[in-house]
């Protein structure tokens, strides 16, 4: 939503009070979506420990059957994590829904959720619908999968959306609820519904690339070639914001490379998986990109500076960045080289005739197995994927993984959601959640602050592979599961 990524900044928290959703708390958007805020590494916020587990006398699931038709007039708690999105579309999708529903809805949204919700969680207090993603740095989320604690959705799927004719599952994207991120327990079941999605891969000119009639490369071969090209106009082939953005990167990267398989070995940490083949082939690649580098994004690379790197795209003086879908409008209103047009691609294809991949982000719903107001809840679960609340979502730049959604998006974002439209594979997943107070670093420290280090020349290829494998060992011993 990161998306990312280290750049959250804190808002003061507001109250408001909506008639038939209620807001408990709520801050105000103060940044665009970072990859953290969206799901995986580098969160901006200091780690701290997770929740006390809850309790054991939760149920796991609900039956599979089709939930009971909720009673008109009950009122449900949701709670929200609070992105650059911001509140005011989870006030009006509440409103929504109870006006076609009758059902009630109090309201939470918080930069830190886990913070507002984690104590009255531990005193038996439960939301009934949780909206926060996997791949943060507290991992609550996590924390509820480990203990089983999460219902059984995939029932929600045959329910008929609140208002509509359409079934809940002919309305969601293919392949996104047949992710580890929706069924983590490999079951064939559903129990996170996938919500927000944003495309991530390299953004650019694409005035400049028409004005200097070079093609987007399809290839790293040829993304070599093209930097050199540029090199001799004085133009670097790449930026960062920050190494956080790389999280998404290496992702795409690691399916280009292996597919899916070496992805699920990478990011849980199997023992020796840095020593394979498709891991020296990601290792040379980001070294080379490395070298591609505009000089002064290091320095740059910071929650105050990062948008001097962004600025470069804009200013004609790097050819490509990665990014998400946010940085239209987080740069709205920065200047740009005349002709400038957005442009996005996926990652290159290791050798041609090979597939490009775009990693995509996505959010989590979730109803937590202490939810008194199950069947209401998942109720509210359905309404999320329905006309009328993915249009409040799109207005807030939130847009929902349903079929032909980017038909309805305009400009940019039609473009940016068009991607796997147009040959780009989707990459799914992040690495593997580990108990972070034990092992002391990050996966971002590990993997991606080196980066600049690379760069800089300050680290060589194989100190940061080191790296890697002596902090991934540590990481496996202390995986949660």
């Amino acid at each position: 939503m990161k998306k990312v990524l280290s750049m959250l900044l804190v808002g003061a928290l507001t109250v408001s009070t909506l008639a038939g959703c209620g807001s408990k708390e709520q801050a105000p958007a103060a940044e665009a979506p970072s990859a953290a805020e969206n799901q995986a590494e580098a969160p901006a916020e200091t780690p701290e420990e997770a929740p006390a587990e809850t309790p054991e006398e939760a149920p796991a699931e609900t039956p599979a059957e089709t939930p009971e038709t909720p009673a008109e007039g009950a009122t449900i708690t949701v709670a929200a994590i609070e992105t650059a999105y911001g509140s005011q579309m989870w006030q009006d999708v509440c409103a929504a829904f109870t006006e076609q529903t009758g059902i009630n809805v109090e309201l939470i949204t918080d930069k830190n959720l886990e913070d507002v919700i984690g104590p009255s969680m531990q005193a038996g207090d439960y939301p009934d619908v949780i909206h926060l993603a996997t791949g943060r740095e507290k991992a609550l989320t996590e924390t509820f999968i480990k203990d089983q604690n999460i219902v059984d959705i995939t029932d929600v799927l045959s329910m008929t959306v609140p208002g509509e004719s359409a079934k809940v599952g002919d309305k969601i994207a293919g392949g996104f609820t047949e992710t580890s991120l929706t069924n983590p327990y490999g079951d064939g079941k559903t129990y996170l519904a996938p919500m927000f999605y944003s495309p991530c891969g390299l953004f650019y000119n694409a005035g400049l690339f028409e004005e200097k009639g070079w093609e987007v490369p399809s290839t790293w071969d040829e993304m070599w070639e093209l930097g050199d090209k540029a090199a001799a106009e004085g133009i670097a082939l790449f930026t960062y914001p920050t190494t956080g953005y790389f999280d998404a990167f290496f992702y795409a990267l690691m399916y280009s490379v292996g597919g899916a398989d070496f992805f699920d070995q990478a990011t849980n940490y199997t023992e020796g998986v840095w020593d394979t083949e498709e891991a020296k082939t990601c290792f040379e690649i980001v070294t080379k990109l490395a070298s591609y580098t505009e000089k002064t994004t290091p320095a740059q690379a910071n929650d105050q500076d990062f948008t001097k790197n962004q600025q470069l795209i804009l200013d004609n003086k790097a050819l490509f960045m990665p990014n998400g879908t946010w940085i239209v409008g987080e740069m709205a209103e920065a200047p740009r080289a005349d002709g400038f047009k957005w442009g996005m691609t996926a990652l290159p294809a290791v050798t041609a005739g090979g597939d490009g991949y775009s990693y995509t982000w996505f959010e989590q719903a979730w109803i937590p197995g202490g939810a008194a107001n199950q069947n209401e809840a998942k109720q509210f679960v359905a309404f999320l994927y329905s006309d009328a609340a993915c249009e409040i979502f799109a207005k807030a730049g939130a847009i929902q993984p349903v079929l032909n959604i980017a038909e309805k998006l305009e400009g940019d974002n039609q473009m940016f959601y068009s991607i796997y439209d147009n040959g780009a594979k989707a990459a799914m997943g992040n690495f593997a959640a580990y108990d972070s107070a034990v092992v002391g670093v990050s996966n971002r420290e590990v993997w991606f602050d080196p980066v600049n280090s690379l760069v800089s020349g300050n680290m060589t290829q194989q100190e940061w592979i080191d790296g890697i494998k002596s902090a991934n060992d540590q990481m496996r011993a202390n995986l949660i599961q």
